[in-house]
């Protein structure tokens, strides 16, 4: 199993930095960017979480591997999104799985 590092840096904190800047230069035409400017505004990636969450689950319960990859990556990219919007990001999730399984 990989540790999710592919030689070019760990894709987390690729993604994490991207959404980063996003977040800062909201850059036309930008899914994220339409997510921090959605009128809904923090519900409205709360309810992606939710949709996301609810798809993987079914595509675990159908044992489609391929889906079920596909609805976890979505499901990450969302928690990255909310992380950010609550000024959090992923180095305070690792932190705390190191201190609860370190």
């Amino acid at each position: 199993m990989s540790d999710g590092h592919d030689g070019g840096g760990d894709i987390l904190d690729d993604l994490s930095a991207l959404i980063e800047s996003r977040k800062a230069e909201l850059p036309d035409g930008s899914y994220t960017t339409s997510l921090f400017t959605h009128k809904k505004g923090e519900n409205a990636v709360l309810e992606k979480l939710g949709e996301e969450t609810t798809e993987l689950i079914l595509a675990a319960k159908d044992d489609d591997t391929e889906e079920l990859t596909h609805e976890a990556a979505d499901l990450l990219y969302h928690l990255l999104v909310l992380l950010s919007m609550k000024d959090l990001d992923i180095d305070a999730v690792r932190s705390e799985l190191r201190e609860r399984h370190g």
